[in-house]
Protein backbone atom coordinates (compact mmCIF):
# COMPACT_ATOMS: atom_id res chain seq x y z
CA UNK A 1 0.00 0.00 0.00
CA UNK A 2 1.38 3.44 -0.87
CA UNK A 3 2.36 5.24 2.32
CA UNK A 4 3.82 8.70 2.81
CA UNK A 5 7.19 8.02 1.11
CA UNK A 6 5.57 6.50 -1.98
CA UNK A 7 3.07 9.36 -2.26
CA UNK A 8 5.80 11.95 -1.80
CA UNK A 9 8.00 10.24 -4.38
CA UNK A 10 5.02 10.31 -6.76
CA UNK A 11 4.58 14.03 -6.14
CA UNK A 12 8.26 14.71 -6.76
CA UNK A 13 8.20 12.59 -9.91
CA UNK A 14 5.25 14.28 -11.62
CA UNK A 15 5.29 17.85 -10.28
CA UNK A 16 7.53 19.35 -12.96
CA UNK A 17 5.19 18.13 -15.74
CA UNK A 18 1.98 19.15 -13.98
CA UNK A 19 2.56 22.53 -12.36
CA UNK A 20 1.80 25.28 -14.87
CA UNK A 21 0.19 22.87 -17.34
CA UNK A 22 -3.32 23.44 -18.69
CA UNK A 23 -5.93 20.65 -18.51
CA UNK A 24 -7.23 19.72 -21.98
CA UNK A 25 -9.52 16.81 -21.14
CA UNK A 26 -10.67 14.53 -18.34
CA UNK A 27 -11.58 10.87 -18.85
CA UNK A 28 -13.45 8.85 -16.22
CA UNK A 29 -13.48 5.19 -17.22
CA UNK A 30 -14.48 3.70 -13.90
CA UNK A 31 -16.48 6.00 -11.65
CA UNK A 32 -16.74 3.41 -8.88
CA UNK A 33 -13.53 3.47 -6.85
CA UNK A 34 -13.53 3.51 -3.04
CA UNK A 35 -15.99 6.37 -3.48
CA UNK A 36 -17.72 7.51 -6.65
CA UNK A 37 -15.63 9.77 -8.86
CA UNK A 38 -17.48 13.08 -9.33
CA UNK A 39 -19.03 13.00 -12.81
CA UNK A 40 -18.77 16.78 -13.13
CA UNK A 41 -14.95 16.75 -13.14
CA UNK A 42 -14.64 17.34 -16.92
CA UNK A 43 -16.78 20.45 -16.63
CA UNK A 44 -14.93 21.66 -13.54
CA UNK A 45 -11.37 21.01 -14.68
CA UNK A 46 -11.07 21.34 -18.45
CA UNK A 47 -9.41 24.63 -19.36
CA UNK A 48 -7.94 25.21 -15.92
CA UNK A 49 -4.21 25.54 -15.27
CA UNK A 50 -2.57 23.60 -12.46
CA UNK A 51 -1.16 26.01 -9.88
CA UNK A 52 0.45 23.55 -7.48
CA UNK A 53 0.85 19.90 -6.54
CA UNK A 54 1.14 19.29 -2.83
CA UNK A 55 0.67 16.42 -0.38
CA UNK A 56 -1.17 16.11 2.92
CA UNK A 57 -0.63 12.78 4.62
CA UNK A 58 -1.31 10.18 1.92
CA UNK A 59 -3.37 12.55 -0.24
CA UNK A 60 -2.09 14.39 -3.30
CA UNK A 61 -3.66 17.81 -3.90
CA UNK A 62 -3.79 19.21 -7.43
CA UNK A 63 -4.76 22.84 -7.02
CA UNK A 64 -6.27 24.91 -9.84
CA UNK A 65 -7.59 28.46 -9.73
CA UNK A 66 -11.19 27.32 -9.23
CA UNK A 67 -10.82 24.28 -7.03
CA UNK A 68 -8.63 21.36 -6.04
CA UNK A 69 -8.50 17.68 -6.88
CA UNK A 70 -7.72 15.33 -3.99
CA UNK A 71 -6.31 11.90 -4.90
CA UNK A 72 -5.75 8.94 -2.60
CA UNK A 73 -3.95 5.91 -4.05
CA UNK A 74 -5.57 3.36 -1.76
CA UNK A 75 -4.01 -0.10 -1.61
CA UNK A 76 -2.80 -0.55 -5.17
CA UNK A 77 -3.17 2.77 -6.96
CA UNK A 78 -0.38 4.52 -8.83
CA UNK A 79 -0.03 7.48 -11.16
CA UNK A 80 1.93 7.53 -14.41
CA UNK A 81 2.69 10.10 -17.09
CA UNK A 82 1.90 8.66 -20.51
CA UNK A 83 1.74 10.22 -24.00
CA UNK A 84 -1.61 11.49 -25.24
CA UNK A 85 -3.27 8.73 -27.23
CA UNK A 86 -1.70 5.91 -25.23
CA UNK A 87 -4.14 3.01 -24.99
CA UNK A 88 -5.74 2.44 -21.61
CA UNK A 89 -5.68 -0.88 -19.79
CA UNK A 90 -8.44 -2.55 -17.84
CA UNK A 91 -7.24 -1.02 -14.56
CA UNK A 92 -6.64 2.49 -15.93
CA UNK A 93 -9.59 4.32 -14.40
CA UNK A 94 -8.90 8.04 -14.71
CA UNK A 95 -6.99 10.37 -17.06
CA UNK A 96 -6.07 14.00 -16.69
CA UNK A 97 -4.95 15.01 -20.17
CA UNK A 98 -2.73 18.09 -20.44
CA UNK A 99 -2.29 20.46 -23.37
CA UNK A 100 1.38 19.42 -23.30
CA UNK A 101 0.25 16.08 -24.86
CA UNK A 102 0.85 14.17 -21.63
CA UNK A 103 -1.72 12.26 -19.62
CA UNK A 104 -1.64 11.79 -15.86
CA UNK A 105 -3.20 8.34 -15.54
CA UNK A 106 -4.49 6.56 -12.44
CA UNK A 107 -4.14 2.77 -12.44
CA UNK A 108 -5.74 0.95 -9.51
CA UNK A 109 -6.18 -2.81 -9.60
CA UNK A 110 -8.27 -3.12 -6.44
CA UNK A 111 -10.09 0.21 -6.83
CA UNK A 112 -9.46 1.30 -3.24
CA UNK A 113 -8.17 4.70 -4.34
CA UNK A 114 -10.40 7.75 -4.42
CA UNK A 115 -10.77 11.07 -6.23
CA UNK A 116 -12.46 14.12 -4.76
CA UNK A 117 -13.00 17.75 -5.75
CA UNK A 118 -13.40 20.80 -3.54
CA UNK A 119 -13.92 24.44 -4.46
CA UNK A 120 -12.81 25.55 -0.98
CA UNK A 121 -9.58 25.34 0.97
CA UNK A 122 -8.46 21.72 0.43
CA UNK A 123 -6.82 21.57 3.86
CA UNK A 124 -10.24 22.20 5.41
CA UNK A 125 -11.83 19.33 3.48
CA UNK A 126 -13.36 16.74 5.81
CA UNK A 127 -10.84 14.14 4.63
CA UNK A 128 -7.84 16.31 5.53
CA UNK A 129 -8.79 18.54 8.42
CA UNK A 130 -8.35 15.85 11.07
CA UNK A 131 -4.91 14.69 9.94
CA UNK A 132 -2.04 15.10 12.39
CA UNK A 133 1.30 16.85 11.86
CA UNK A 134 3.40 16.15 8.79
CA UNK A 135 6.27 14.03 10.16
CA UNK A 136 9.00 15.67 8.08
CA UNK A 137 8.21 19.14 9.39
CA UNK A 138 8.96 20.89 12.65
CA UNK A 139 5.34 20.31 13.68
CA UNK A 140 6.21 16.77 14.73
CA UNK A 141 8.31 16.83 17.89
CA UNK A 142 9.12 14.55 20.79
CA UNK A 143 7.12 16.69 23.26
CA UNK A 144 4.11 16.52 20.91
CA UNK A 145 4.28 12.69 20.80
CA UNK A 146 4.66 12.60 24.56
CA UNK A 147 1.51 14.72 25.06
CA UNK A 148 -0.50 12.66 22.56
CA UNK A 149 0.55 9.36 24.11
CA UNK A 150 -0.43 10.17 27.69
CA UNK A 151 -3.03 7.75 28.99
CA UNK A 152 -3.00 5.72 25.78
CA UNK A 153 -3.10 1.95 26.20
CA UNK A 154 -2.99 1.31 22.46
CA UNK A 155 0.02 -0.62 21.12
CA UNK A 156 2.74 1.72 19.94
CA UNK A 157 2.53 0.60 16.32
CA UNK A 158 -1.20 1.26 16.19
CA UNK A 159 -0.65 4.65 17.86
CA UNK A 160 1.80 5.63 15.11
CA UNK A 161 -0.63 4.50 12.40
CA UNK A 162 -3.39 6.78 13.73
CA UNK A 163 -3.52 9.54 11.10
CA UNK A 164 -4.82 12.00 13.70
CA UNK A 165 -1.52 11.55 15.57
CA UNK A 166 0.95 11.47 12.67
CA UNK A 167 0.20 12.07 9.00
CA UNK A 168 0.90 9.30 6.52
CA UNK A 169 2.47 6.52 8.58
CA UNK A 170 1.13 3.10 7.63
CA UNK A 171 2.00 -0.42 8.69
CA UNK A 172 5.27 -0.66 6.77
CA UNK A 173 6.95 2.49 8.01
CA UNK A 174 5.56 2.20 11.54
CA UNK A 175 7.22 -1.23 11.76
CA UNK A 176 10.46 0.07 10.25
CA UNK A 177 10.48 3.06 12.59
CA UNK A 178 10.07 0.86 15.65
CA UNK A 179 12.95 -1.34 14.51
CA UNK A 180 15.15 1.74 14.15
CA UNK A 181 14.09 2.82 17.66
CA UNK A 182 14.57 -0.60 19.24
CA UNK A 183 10.97 -0.61 20.49
CA UNK A 184 8.50 -3.50 20.32
CA UNK A 185 5.21 -2.95 18.43
CA UNK A 186 2.89 -3.99 21.34
CA UNK A 187 4.48 -1.52 23.79
CA UNK A 188 1.69 0.61 25.31
CA UNK A 189 2.01 4.11 23.88
CA UNK A 190 1.34 5.65 27.28
CA UNK A 191 4.37 3.94 28.81
CA UNK A 192 6.87 6.00 26.80
CA UNK A 193 9.07 8.49 28.58
CA UNK A 194 9.87 11.95 27.24
CA UNK A 195 13.27 10.65 26.11
CA UNK A 196 11.57 7.71 24.36
CA UNK A 197 9.33 10.14 22.46
CA UNK A 198 12.29 12.28 21.43
CA UNK A 199 13.98 9.16 20.04
CA UNK A 200 10.77 7.99 18.38
CA UNK A 201 10.31 11.35 16.64
CA UNK A 202 13.88 11.27 15.35
CA UNK A 203 13.46 7.71 14.06
CA UNK A 204 10.20 8.54 12.25
CA UNK A 205 11.92 11.36 10.39
CA UNK A 206 15.02 9.34 9.53
CA UNK A 207 13.03 6.31 8.32
CA UNK A 208 10.79 8.35 6.04
CA UNK A 209 13.58 10.58 4.73
CA UNK A 210 15.73 7.57 3.83
CA UNK A 211 12.85 5.94 1.94
CA UNK A 212 12.03 9.10 0.00
CA UNK A 213 15.68 9.57 -0.92
CA UNK A 214 15.84 5.97 -2.20
CA UNK A 215 12.71 6.53 -4.25
CA UNK A 216 13.86 9.62 -6.10
CA UNK A 217 15.31 7.36 -8.81
CA UNK A 218 11.76 6.54 -9.97
CA UNK A 219 10.80 7.58 -13.50
CA UNK A 220 7.04 8.13 -13.66
CA UNK A 221 7.09 8.35 -17.45
CA UNK A 222 8.00 4.66 -17.72
CA UNK A 223 4.85 2.61 -17.95
CA UNK A 224 4.69 -0.61 -15.95
CA UNK A 225 1.80 -2.98 -15.50
CA UNK A 226 2.67 -3.35 -11.83
CA UNK A 227 4.45 -0.43 -10.26
CA UNK A 228 7.22 -1.14 -7.78
CA UNK A 229 7.72 2.28 -6.29
CA UNK A 230 11.38 1.85 -5.52
CA UNK A 231 13.89 -0.67 -4.25
CA UNK A 232 14.02 -0.30 -0.53
CA UNK A 233 15.95 -2.20 2.08
CA UNK A 234 13.33 -3.07 4.64
CA UNK A 235 14.71 -4.33 7.94
CA UNK A 236 11.67 -6.14 9.36
CA UNK A 237 8.46 -5.65 7.36
CA UNK A 238 7.59 -8.76 5.33
CA UNK A 239 10.78 -10.57 6.45
CA UNK A 240 9.34 -13.21 8.79
CA UNK A 241 11.90 -16.00 9.39
CA UNK A 242 14.72 -14.16 7.62
CA UNK A 243 17.87 -13.09 9.40
CA UNK A 244 17.86 -9.63 10.94
CA UNK A 245 20.18 -7.40 8.91
CA UNK A 246 21.61 -6.05 12.16
CA UNK A 247 22.02 -8.98 14.54
CA UNK A 248 21.22 -12.14 12.55
CA UNK A 249 18.25 -13.25 14.66
CA UNK A 250 15.14 -14.51 12.87
CA UNK A 251 12.54 -11.81 12.24
CA UNK A 252 9.23 -12.64 13.90
CA UNK A 253 5.68 -11.85 12.90
CA UNK A 254 2.90 -10.86 15.25
CA UNK A 255 -0.67 -9.56 15.09
CA UNK A 256 -2.11 -6.27 16.26
CA UNK A 257 -5.82 -6.53 15.65
CA UNK A 258 -6.26 -7.35 11.95
CA UNK A 259 -2.75 -6.18 11.01
CA UNK A 260 0.50 -8.11 10.86
CA UNK A 261 3.55 -6.68 12.52
CA UNK A 262 7.19 -7.65 12.14
CA UNK A 263 10.04 -7.20 14.58
CA UNK A 264 13.43 -8.47 15.69
CA UNK A 265 13.20 -10.07 19.16
CA UNK A 266 16.80 -9.17 19.94
CA UNK A 267 17.13 -5.64 18.55
CA UNK A 268 13.68 -4.60 19.79
CA UNK A 269 13.62 -5.61 23.41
Amino acid sequence: MPELPEVEVTRLGIAAQLVGARIAAVAIRSAKLRTMVPQELPRLLVGQSILSLTRRGKYLIITCRQGSLLLHLGMTGHLRLVPAGAGAGVHDHFDLELESSLILRLNDVRRFGSIHFTSGDPLKHKLLQGIGPEPLTDELTGPYLYRKSRGKKAPLQRFLMDSSVVAGLGNIYAAETLFRCGMLPPTPAGSLSEADCDRLCDCIKKTLAASIEAGRVMDFSVREEKLVYFPQQLFVYGREGLACRQCGSAIERGRLGNRSTFYCPRCQS
